[in-house]
């Protein structure tokens, strides 16, 4: 009988022991844990202010300047290595014509390289502009949803980028892209696109496309700079994105955007 006493308050020791730590462990965790949740909005506020501190990069585009002359095309095979082959492009124009009858031509011989020439007889135009096009750096962008291996992301200065390294080819985001501004590189093997000539704006100069446009419809800028050329140009200009159905955050604007441009 002593012996299963014994037992027994040896069992009922250990249970109180136990039970004491675990009461100890809840209450200093009932503690601490507000401490920590307070800790983490100040952080959370560290790192938002840190970011904002970087620049956030866009593009402007006024369609109504643009005479489709290329230059900033062919400036930006040059300036990225992109294939001379008439369809790999970072950047493009499109021609669009309205004719009367309604119906619209689009034309892009070349991607707009040495000029868009107009193939519609004059009398039968009811209007004509040019659009230039490329990679819309989107906030919420497909491709990045869309690559398996993380090869596709945004910087922290809101640039869509491709790591080269990571990239496996598949073409998954260039299916994604809605703007069909993405192309698999027959050198490289790997998906590729505009990059607003990182490796230039990251030493403080513009775009290729940007430098050599000689009507200036190409504005670049930080979104987050109030004196910026390209924040003016949004104050000043009822600016439109491509599809913005989409909701993917495009930080390319045009100004001009008619209906037809898709």
């Amino acid at each position: 009988m002593g012996t299963n006493r014994n037992r027994i308050s040896n069992k009922r020791r250990k249970f109180f022991q136990t039970s004491a730590a675990l009461l100890g462990g809840a209450f200093a965790f009932s503690i601490l844990k507000p401490v920590e949740l307070l800790a983490q909005p100040k952080e959370e506020e560290a790192l938002k202010d840190k970011k904002e501190d970087l620049p956030l990069w866009g593009m402007g585009v006024d369609i109504s300047k643009c005479v489709g002359c290329g230059k900033c095309v062919e400036a930006c095979k040059i300036e990225n290595d992109v294939p001379t082959e008439p369809f790999y492009f970072r950047t493009w124009i499109e021609q669009y014509t309205v004719k009367n009858d309604g119906e619209v031509k689009i034309e892009s011989p070349n991607g707009g390289i040495g000029g868009l020439k107009q193939s519609v007889p004059d009398e039968e135009i009811f209007k004509s502009f040019m659009v230039p096009k490329l990679c819309n750096h989107c906030s919420d962008a497909p491709c990045v949803q869309a690559c398996p291996v993380g090869a596709t992301y945004i910087s922290p200065d809101g640039v869509v980028l491709v790591d080269e390294t990571y990239c496996i080819g598949c073409s998954y985001c260039i299916q994604a892209c809605p703007y069909g501004a993405r192309f698999m590189n027959p050198v490289t093997k790997v998906a590729d696109k505009c990059t607003f000539c990182y490796h230039r704006i990251s030493n403080d100069l513009e775009p290729a496309c940007v430098e050599v446009c000689p009507t200036n419809a190409r504005i670049f800028g930080n979104l987050r700079d109030k004196k910026s050329d390209l924040v003016k140009f949004l104050q000043k200009n009822p600016t439109q994105t491509l599809k913005p159905h989409l909701n993917t955050k495009s930080k390319v604007f045009y100004n001009g955007l008619s209906s037809e441009v898709r």
